[in-house]
């Protein structure tokens, strides 16, 4: 390459370098900050950013176990609004938190790294400990959600987690996605980074999340839902799913992994591949009836059941018999044969 050429390259490298994609920033603590705290129908973060809560309590009987949940890409916390009574009716507590850049969380739509999203995790799960002090807490992530739940357990600082829950975590990362898509989306997020996607019509036609249509058109209704994504927030996400999937082996609490035989959204490849790096003792469940969203499938019940029976005895057999993921390592004393999760 001739010197002319090379300094062509420098300058356009460095052009896309200040075309960095967007992505949110801690607040600086609003005046007269008292801390972070939970509140009805928020957490008040570590920089007084307050994102949006909901919550879903036992009624008539001591808090045993408590969920910090994560929902998935372009949802809010509403999506355990199915399965959080029922863990409740189970002893359970549920607090899930809108992550920033969805629901009523700040910055709609703009992607927050994930260290700072981290320590937001830390945060919540600090405030649950000191409200429910004779609970175990468990950190539960869905999709997106359970990619940021592997990310916070193998940081520096994990959240004192007793547990995680990952209901088919988003391990699809950089390692796993085509050439040409990673390709375009590295230009995009750097050059056009405010570029909404939106799915083509085709994809939305033939790609299903759920079997469960009725809860789709009620999502399709809600307001809090994001339909698109800016090209500098997909590329934060595949980061973020490369980062859960080389480290899911680090987390040092035991680990539940459930996923969907049906799960059209994150590849099984991938998921094999993540699921393997499990420990011996860990628990992971594979659902001849599930979809991605296996919270709220036709079928959610045996789900909410698994997670639950986990929380309370990480090394018993999970009601439904369903068998582990493949490839994924099976504990000593589990045995199990066939699909199941009927």
């Amino acid at each position: 390459m001739n010197r002319r050429s090379l300094l062509a390259c420098a300058a356009s490298a460095a052009g896309l370098a200040a075309c960095a994609p967007v992505t949110q920033r801690p607040g600086l603590g609003a005046l007269g900050f008292r801390g972070p705290r939970l509140e009805e129908d928020g957490l008040v973060s570590f920089d007084s950013a307050r994102l949006g809560l909901m919550r879903w309590l036992p009624q008539g009987q001591p808090v045993t176990h408590v969920i910090v949940a994560l929902h998935g890409m372009n949802d809010y916390s509403n999506a355990f609004h199915l399965a959080g009574p029922f863990w409740a009716s189970q002893g359970i507590a549920t607090y899930a938190i809108d992550i920033r850049g969805f629901g009523r969380s700040p910055n709609r739509g703009v992607w927050a790294p994930v260290e700072l999203v981290v320590e937001d995790v830390r945060t919540a799960v600090a405030l649950v400990r000191e409200a429910h002090p004779d609970a175990k807490v468990a950190l539960a992530g869905e999709s997106m959600g359970g990619a940021l739940a592997i990310a916070a357990m193998t940081s520096e600082r994990p959240p004192a987690a007793d547990s995680v829950l990952l209901f088919a975590p988003a391990v699809w990362g950089w390692s796993n996605q085509p050439l040409p898509y990673k390709t375009s989306l590295w230009i995009t997020a750097h050059t056009a980074r405010g570029w909404v996607v939106k799915p083509p019509e085709w994809l939305v036609k033939n790609v299903q999340p759920t079997d469960n249509i009725d809860e789709l058109r009620r999502m399709g209704r809600d307001p809090l839902m994001i339909w698109g994504a800016r090209s500098d927030t997909l590329y934060g996400l595949v980061g973020l799913m490369e980062k859960a999937w080389s480290s899911l082996g680090k987390v040092q609490v035991p680990v539940a992994y459930f996923y969907g035989a049906n799960d059209q959204i994150i590849p099984k490849e991938p998921t094999m591949e993540a699921a393997r790096r499990l420990k011996p003792d860990d628990r992971s469940a594979y659902y001849a009836n599930g979809w991605h969203l296996l919270l709220i499938d036709k079928q959610a019940q045996v789900v909410w059941r698994d997670a639950a029976a986990f929380l309370k005895d990480p090394l018993s057999d999970l009601p439904s018999g369903a068998p582990p993921i493949p490839g994924a390592p099976t504990a000593p004393n589990v045995v199990r044969s066939g699909l199941s999760g009927q």
